[in-house]
């Protein structure tokens, strides 16, 4: 179920890197969420600088790096695990894509299992058990 999408503007060095960007995330929210890595999914997209505006003005006028990236977690996660995905995300981005910590914003998205599908089932029937455990753990 986890998914990350990094907006990248499109510059050779992001293009280098977005590879090892995508593993890397792939990666930490195995670990910060003890999730199998078939169920992870990390994509970037690419914009052009002069469709990308950071600091009031067109990316191709001030050359900023300034990437935003989101993902989605089902309802249940707890605060300690989306807060380590937001910093890991952040510190990939800086140090995959030598992009400065401040230029780089983030959020992300709880959706209710019912309102998720898997296979055009929705995760709240596919994974009844493991969202369960994680409601209780939440609750503890």
């Amino acid at each position: 179920m986890p998914v990350v999408h990094f907006h990248l503007i499109d510059t050779p060095a992001n293009r280098d890197g977005v590879g090892r960007l995508l593993e890397d995330a792939c990666a930490l929210y195995a670990e910060v969420l003890d999730a199998p890595v078939e169920r992870i999914r990390a994509l970037a997209s690419f914009h052009q600088p002069g469709h990308f505006l950071a600091a009031g003005q067109l990316c191709s006028v001030n050359g900023q790096n300034a990437p935003f990236f989101e993902f989605i977690v089902l309802e249940g996660r707890s605060l300690e695990q989306r807060q380590r995905l937001l910093a890991g995300f952040t510190d990939l981005l800086v140090e995959r894509l030598a992009v400065a910590r401040g230029a780089i914003r983030g959020c992300c998205r709880r959706v209710p299992p019912e309102d998720w599908a898997i296979g055009g089932v929705p995760a709240s029937d596919k994974r009844k058990a493991e969202i369960e455990a994680r409601a209780r753990n939440a609750s503890d």
